[in-house]
């Protein structure tokens, strides 16, 4: 949950800090989909999406791994959180000039300054430094409500109960906080989520990561790691992301899906011959939702919506 504030490396090859973060997000979510309960399956009427080929039904070697921002949810995950924690007064006005000129900084200059980088992390992890873990999750079941059950893509929610109805177990695979990508997976009714772990003693944040943020590298780490704790066979597991930058994680799985796909994605795709979904149209195609929070987190995400609210309301 403290990862709220980071600007996420654009590095393509795994590091210590990527493995850490993955194994330790693998853990995380192994334990957390322990307590999931089952939920039963709302009948959704689906029209636009293809039934896929597979998966194969009783393979238990097998499983699915879905990005969550723009490829289950329309917008970004964290961008809704910050707008719930704004609105719970969990910082104020004068911060989110402050994270929204450290994300316009760094998407503009296009550069990863280290120092930079850190300083933005360090801010926006000091927000919930001191709260209770479980605080977080209440919040979250709120903001859960409140702003994201009405943005799930029913053609991806339906391909990941395709796999749910084959036995295969589903796991969201997200930089989002793994807290708040749990609450989301068992709304969805899946098996769990991967998400990027924050330090917490005795069920309270200190305001320090495990490793690093679940972003691009750190994803395919988590996977893998899951994948051989579970016992999976990843040559016959699914993994589906709408970004470029999952293609790490997309490429560890035989079964790669790119699902509203980025142009460098659906590129990439298209030469690779991975399948692609598509469930926008026209204009909304191109104009979808809230980038994916690759730079600063949930509360940067927020920021814009915030300050939108805030000069509305002056």
């Amino acid at each position: 949950m403290a990862a709220l504030g980071w600007l996420t490396p654009r590095r393509r090859s795994a590091t210590a800090r990527s493995v850490l973060a993955g194994e330790a997000s693998a853990e995380a979510a192994r334990k957390s989909s322990q307590e999931l309960e089952e939920l039963a399956h709302e009948a959704m009427p689906e029209t636009a999406a293809e039934e896929p080929e597979f998966p194969v039904l009783g393979d238990d070697k097998a499983a699915a791994f879905f990005d969550l921002d723009n490829t289950v949810m329309q917008g970004a995950a964290l961008f809704h959180f910050g707008r719930g924690l704004y609105k719970r007064k969990f910082f104020e006005t004068r911060d989110l000039y402050r994270f929204a000129w450290q994300q316009a900084w760094f998407r503009l200059a296009g550069v990863e300054d280290p120092e930079h980088m850190q300083d933005a992390r360090d801010s926006a992890l000091s927000i919930v430094k001191g709260h209770r873990v479980a605080e977080l999750m209440s919040i979250g079941e709120e903001i859960y409500d409140e702003y994201m059950a009405e943005r799930i893509w029913p053609g991806t929610r339906a391909l990941a109960e395709a796999h749910l109805d084959a036995g295969q177990k589903v796991w969201l695979v997200t930089a989002a906080p793994v807290e708040i990508a749990t609450v989301i997976a068992r709304r969805l009714g899946l098996t769990g989520a991967l998400g990027t772990v924050a330090e917490s003693i005795d069920g309270v944040y200190t305001g320090k990561l495990v490793g690093e943020p679940l972003h691009g590298p750190a994803k395919a780490e988590a996977v893998r790691a899951l994948a051989a704790a579970e016992g999976l066979d990843l040559s016959r597991c699914a993994a589906y992301s709408d970004s470029h930058n999952d293609i790490p994680m997309l490429s560890l799985v035989g079964h790669p899906y790119a699902i509203n796909p980025d142009s460098k994605l659906r590129k990439h795709a298209r030469t690779l011959d991975w399948r692609l979904r598509d469930y926008r149209t026209g204009r909304k195609a191109a104009k979808v939702g809230i980038p994916a929070a690759a730079g600063v987190g949930a509360v940067a995400g927020g920021t814009a919506a915030a300050i939108a609210l805030h000069r509305r309301r002056r």
